[in-house]
């Protein structure tokens, strides 16, 4: 895969940051994500390849684009998979809170796994956690091998967890193990990236999220060089048909993180508000200042853009 496709599909999530953005705080999640949806979808088309949408907004009578299985792309070149998600934090923008982000994995074609819509256990850990952490084996155990691992104690371990009613369980027995908690309201791929990064702070990502956004997360955390594992948690009888006739028939198999995305993978993000992983679009009286990740499994190559965009010289923005 042509490395320099990564920094083509950068500016697809700039767009989309950029849009969303000039919604932050008004309370409006629909109107935030279809400018979200509109900016990615109108970039995707000048990039050349031809990639199909695996995961994205929902199914093609659900969303009326980026659907999955839409063709995008300018119709010529490799063909590519892309898992994508243009907001992901579509309440945190709406709400003015942090770490809302136009994501997107990018893999070639077969690469990726075609996840259902439904729900993910998940456990993310960063390099130094390899090997520590078994996605069946309980938050007890789990806390003690990644303590062990790291030469320290589980009270100096915390653990980014999603803001809500079912993780309440999960919730008690780490505290009773002693380890610190960091509650976020949404955005768990942020979270599970946050596990590989130095200065984060953050040791462990637990819990029940989103499976598509599990795909993503996985796509990352290969790039990082961590590790990532899931589970998909289906809610009733449908969820496990769907999960079937996407091609997976164990609902209780353990996805680990390189039969989620394997292969040459490409990860990139932009910011939407200021967050952990990146900061937020920043306007200007002439445009707008971006931050932005852009990384590649095969080479382990991570990369900060800070771009200018001048408006009247870029009139899709």
């Amino acid at each position: 895969m042509n490395r320099n496709l990564a920094l083509e599909f950068v500016r697809a999530t700039e767009i989309a940051a950029i849009n969303s953005a000039r919604w932050m705080g008004k309370g409006d999640e629909k109107a935030a994500d279809q400018a979200a949806v509109d900016g990615m979808r109108k970039m995707l088309d000048t990039i050349p390849c031809q990639a199909t949408v695996v995961i994205g907004e929902g199914e093609r009578d659900e969303a009326p684009m980026l659907y999955i299985g839409e063709e995008v792309g300018s119709g010529e070149g490799p063909e590519l998979e892309i898992a994508l998600d243009p907001l992901e934090g579509t309440t945190i923008c709406a709400n003015g809170g942090n770490n809302a982000i136009a994501v997107m994995a990018i893999g070639q074609k077969g690469c990726l796994l075609n996840a259902p819509d439904i729900y993910m256990n998940k456990i993310a850990v960063g390099p130094m956690g390899i090997g520590a952490v078994d996605i069946k084996d309980t938050p007890t155990n789990n806390l003690k091998r990644l303590a062990q691992k790291k030469g320290c104690s589980v009270s100096d371990l915390t653990v980014i967890i999603l803001d809500r009613p079912r993780h309440k369980d999960l919730i008690q027995e780490v505290r009773d193990n002693g380890a610190r908690i960091y509650l976020i309201g949404d955005g768990d791929v942020s979270a599970a990236i946050a596990t590989a990064l130095p200065d984060s702070g953050i040791d462990l990502l637990l819990g029940v999220g989103g499976a598509p956004e599990g795909v993503i997360a996985a796509a990352a955390m290969r790039c990082v060089k961590g590790d990532f594992q899931g589970i998909l948690v289906p809610r009733n009888d449908d969820d496990i048909i769907r999960a079937q006739k996407m091609g997976i028939p164990d609902i209780n198999k353990v996805f680990t993180m390189d039969e989620l995305a394997k292969g040459d993978v490409m990860f990139v993000a932009t910011g939407v508000t200021d967050g952990s992983l990146l900061k937020g679009v920043q306007f200007k009286s002439w445009g707008a200042i971006t931050s932005s990740i852009v990384m590649r499994s095969k080479s382990g190559t991570i990369r900060h853009i800070s771009a200018e965009h001048h408006f009247d010289r870029k009139p899709v923005y």
